[in-house]
């Protein structure tokens, strides 16, 4: 029987400064979550100085309320796990800057996580859920379907080759002045919006494969926003209420075919037959029901973890320390932040690259 492991999570790629406390047994001790939309709500989105700056007020803040919240000390740790990348250089190197500092000051060893690794392995946590297994990664920065071998072993089928959707969220909302963050506000807003008013496109759905685009649906949404405000001299609240409810429905439209198709090709080379989603955008109920209704036509089983696992949190980050733990594998105080770090090293750049790498 394996020894329990109890690993302190650390996470700061974004707006959201966490620490958890988790075990090997897949129990949740704590899990602290402190937000920053008061700070960046004037600017319409993330500022990375000033998330940067936050993180390095709040980390060790999160860190003891975790511990207390879990009813343990650092004594009681087996190792410190945190995002090394990707995301915002700034937040991602005030935590593993206190990360180090924290393994130094307590002899514990040290874990490099990636962020999205967190989100891929979160159905493991959850649900137990074996490998293989399809996972939809659908946040503000990331959408790719990955076929989930093992904890460090991911093949892409394919992603989004510009905005990912929650961007595109956060940017419609801005369009329409609904404030930050976006993804929340936009379906508040489309609850009684017509869906059906506006024809918006959905992108790539004529070409085969599993790729997606979203740039242009948000193109469209402000083009059909501004002849409504040339012809009106501005948007009334249904006006902005249909705006959204078209948007959200073409989102949800391409990813749940897209999703079809990234079952279609896994089940044929991996053929087992589960879909699971995470990320913030999975926290949207339309969209997650229209991922179940596709899972459900092709008879594949559906797992989205629990609303407040979807959004960036600590826990996902301790449970693939649990994991790389397991697996003997370390790091020491040369770990760098990055903020590019694809999770498939070996698929083609579907963003570009440059001499920091490939961005997704």
């Amino acid at each position: 029987m394996e020894t329990t492991i109890t690993i302190l999570g650390i996470e700061s790629s974004c707006d959201d400064t966490a620490a958890a406390v988790v075990q090997s047994d897949r129990a949740i001790l704590s899990s602290v979550i402190v937000g920053q939309e008061d700070l960046h709500a004037d600017f319409g989105g993330v500022v990375p100085e000033i998330a940067a700056r936050a993180h390095a007020e709040r980390l060790d803040i999160c860190a003891e309320q975790a511990l207390e919240q879990a009813g343990l000390t650092l004594a009681d740790i087996d190792a410190i796990a945190v995002t090394a990348g990707p995301g915002l250089i700034g937040g991602v190197m005030s935590g593993v800057m206190f990360a180090k500092g924290l393994a130094v000051g307590s002899g514990k060893p040290i874990i490099g996580v990636n962020h999205l690794a967190g989100h891929a392995l979160t159905p493991r946590l959850t649900d137990g859920l074996a490998f293989p297994y399809l996972m939809l990664l659908v946040s503000g920065g990331h959408c790719q379907f990955l076929a989930v071998e093992s904890a460090d072993t991911f093949h892409r089928l394919g992603g989004t080759i510009d905005d990912a959707p929650g961007e595109a969220f956060d940017k419609t909302a801005r369009i329409l002045g609904l404030g930050y963050p976006g993804g929340p506000l936009v379906e508040v807003e489309a609850k009684t919006g017509d869906p059906k008013r506006f024809k918006f496109p959905r992108p790539l759905l004529d070409r085969a494969g599993c790729d997606m685009s979203f740039s242009g649906l948000k193109t469209a949404l402000r083009r059909a926003s501004d002849a409504i405000v040339a012809e009106k001299s501005g948007l009334t609240n249904q006006d902005r209420a249909d705006l959204c409810a078209g948007f959200q429905a073409a989102v949800a439209d391409v990813l749940a075919e897209k999703s079809r198709r990234a079952m279609v090709e896994f089940t044929a080379r991996f053929g087992t037959t589960t879909i699971a989603v995470a990320g913030g955008v999975a926290a949207n109920d339309t969209i997650r029901s229209s991922l179940e209704q596709a899972a459900q036509s092709l008879n594949f089983g559906f797992l989205a973890p629990p609303l407040k696992l979807c959004t960036d949190n600590a826990a996902m980050i301790a449970w693939a320390g649990i994991e790389r733990f397991r697996a003997g594998s370390f790091d020491d105080l040369s770990l760098a932040a990055r903020p590019r770090w694809p999770l498939d090293s070996t698929a083609k750049p579907m963003l570009g690259s440059g001499k920091k790498g490939a961005k997704a």
